[in-house]
């Protein structure tokens, strides 16, 4: 990743409770939401309720979900020190329900024909870390 403002990685604190609680419930829209319900603050836990909306094609659902996680986790990132700008890696586990969110919030916008806003958050994601679309895509399948 090219840091040429020389501005330091942004590396939020795991989420120990989340990712054990999404590792033990059933993968299903009411087992996320539940866990949205208990750590409503959590990124990953939206990026995984707006994940599921859009593969059964709930494309409205699937943006207001990562709508959420996106500005939990611009809340996140700020707390973390993140001034707007500078990278988040997705190599570091922790940032990547952030960046999730923001990949499912581009998407879902790409589908209601949001044009602007795919391409800011592309900008955001590839300003983040540019590995980050493709490792997300990957991991989508």
């Amino acid at each position: 990743m090219d840091n040429l403002l020389g501005i330091p990685e942004t590396l939020l604190p795991e989420e120990s409770e989340v990712l054990d609680d999404l590792g033990n419930l059933p993968d299903n829209e009411a087992a996320t939401e539940a866990i949205v319900e208990k750590h409503p603050a959590s990124s990953l836990a939206w990026s995984e309720l707006a994940s599921l909306a859009l593969s059964a094609d709930q494309t409205i659902q699937a943006y207001a979900f990562a709508r959420v996680g996106y500005h939990r986790g611009l809340d996140a990132l700020r707390k973390a020190g993140w001034r707007g700008q500078g990278p988040v890696p997705w190599s570091h586990e922790p940032n990547r329900g952030v960046l999730r969110c923001f990949y499912l919030l581009r998407e879902s916008a790409r589908a209601i024909g949001e044009t602007s806003e795919v391409d800011r958050l592309t900008d955001l994601l590839n300003d983040a870390d540019s590995s980050a679309i493709g490792a997300i895509e990957a991991e989508r399948g």
